[in-house]
């Protein structure tokens, strides 16, 4: 049996000859040892071995020594390359990048093109050509993701939505063996910001959404028109093909976060529907880019920005901002709370909780027209 040396100590590596096979420590646990390779009279560097399953040694090379990497940081290192070997981790060189990545194909393959763009835009703007981007993910630690979380520059409700992304991306790294489960911790410490989540408050008159809608061309105005028609979020529109339109019944059946519903069109949107509809096949997307490309998510950011900034409209304004004021018009004039709920696909709760303001104004004007006495 080969003599095991006493390696944490610096005399005893110091004295031993250069050669390319390393010197081997005391075992760590069964089947796996600590060794330092001695590349000359003053550099070393330290080595890990272990068997695996099938009897075979394998080998990591972990770093030349140095004042941070000394032989207790090697020791650590090696028994977290033991473990992640356990683990059946494939490689512990995998970055964020790769992470990120694989998730976007993962959302390809099993939720469709739409929500792969969605996040591979997302990854674009935050992570993709970064330092965070290309940390290994065995080395990645809490306070390097706050750090990141926190330069992102958004919302509290754009970070918190964007770390969500991340930390998907991150678990499927775990799921697909990029890194050892362990690692989950460091981004499952990292919270989304509280009280994110504030009521909506820029709201666009009737004059201003005309204007808005002026300031827009092409597609663009299409999709905008359509939302501030109909209340209905971006993505439902966008994924919306042409059999969901009926045109004789003057309906529209969306498909979203909370399951399929059909809304009765206006004048307005059933004119434009009619319009967007012609010619084209029943599995056609009735909302394309002037590319004639399906639409992802956030490729109109941009559009309704500039729109915006055109029709000299406040800062802040977005898709969004067409939705917000489509549910806040129709309570103003009167529409009931559940006849909103409906056709915007949400929930009376949230209806009150958000609108909840303009729900009792609406009410105290009907009640002052009411004669009790």
């Amino acid at each position: 049996m080969p003599m095991a040396h006493e390696l944490h100590k610096v005399k005893v590596r110091q004295a031993l000859q250069p050669r390319r096979e390393p010197y081997w420590g005391p075992p760590l646990a069964r089947g796996r040892v600590l060794g330092f390779r001695k590349i000359d009279a003053s550099t070393g560097s330290w080595v890990a071995r272990m068997r695996n399953e099938t009897g075979h040694k394998v080998y990591k090379a972990l770093g030349y020594v140095t004042a941070n990497l000394d032989y207790e940081a090697a020791r650590e290192a090696a028994l977290g390359w033991f473990t992640a070997q356990d683990a059946g981790v494939l490689s512990d060189e995998a970055t964020v990048t790769e992470a990120c990545q694989q998730y976007v194909e993962d959302r390809r393959r099993e939720k469709g093109e739409g929500c792969a763009h969605d996040a591979e835009k997302r990854f674009e703007r935050t992570v993709y050509g970064t330092p965070f981007a290309a940390i290994p993910l065995a080395k990645l630690r809490t306070p390097r993701i706050k750090e990141w979380r926190d330069g992102l520059r958004l919302s509290k409700g754009s970070s918190n939505r964007t770390l969500t992304a991340l930390k998907a991306a991150l678990n499927l790294a775990v799921a697909n063996r990029l890194v050892h489960p362990v690692a989950a911790r460091e981004w499952g410490d990292v919270k989304a910001y509280p009280n994110a989540t504030q009521r909506r408050s820029l709201f666009l008159d009737l004059k201003q959404r005309r204007r808005l809608l002026e300031a827009g061309e092409g597609a663009i105005k299409d999709l905008m028109q359509a939302t501030a028609l109909t209340g209905a979020r971006a993505g439902e529109l966008v994924n919306a093909d042409r059999i969901q339109f009926d045109g004789r019944l003057k309906t529209l059946t969306l498909k979203g976060k909370v399951g399929a519903r059909t809304i009765p069109l206006s004048p307005q949107a059933l004119a434009l529907f009619k319009r967007l509809s012609k010619s084209k096949m029943p599995g056609a997307r009735l909302f394309v880019r002037d590319d004639g490309r399906p639409w992802g998510h956030s490729d109109w950011d941009e559009l309704v920005r500039a729109a915006a900034e055109k029709a000299k409209l406040p800062k802040g304004v977005c898709l969004y901002t067409l939705r917000h004021s489509f549910i806040t018009q129709a309570i103003t004039d009167g529409m009931t709370t559940l006849d909103v709920a409906r056709l915007c696909g949400t929930s009376v709760g949230m209806i009150e909780k958000h609108y909840g303001h303009l729900v009792a104004d609406a009410a105290r004007k009907r009640l002052a027209a009411v004669t009790m006495l």
